[in-house]
């Protein structure tokens, strides 16, 4: 019985180890990259403004006209006038379509 024990103490302690290394790996590979990601998603929204061109996550291309706390104003072809949410711009489609010096800075 007192054998049972021990192997069962030792293998715990091993299991315990090794939890520890793969929740090590996961935050490592899959949580540090998404919160690196979104740091630079909110820098770029941050540096976007008035008269920069952009692309949102459906797909519409527009000129920012009006910037509020948490809208856009955006014009797009035709003089049609949308107001979007800050979070509706896609950093990834807007750097391809208009590279990063064509996006005007702050």
């Amino acid at each position: 019985m007192n054998t049972i024990l021990l192997m069962a103490g030792g293998e715990g302690t091993n299991g315990m180890i090794q939890m520890g290394l793969i929740l090590a790996v996961v935050f490592v590979f899959m949580i540090l990259p998404q919160i690196r990601k979104n740091k630079e998603v909110k820098k770029f929204r941050a540096t976007i403004g008035k008269g920069d061109k952009v692309i949102l996550t459906a797909g519409i291309h527009g000129k920012i006209i009006e910037e509020d706390d948490h809208t856009y104003l955006i014009e797009t072809e035709g003089q049609g006038r949308l107001r979007i949410d800050k979070a509706a711009v896609s950093m990834e489609s807007t750097r391809a379509v208009y590279p990063k010096d064509q996006v005007a800075k702050k």
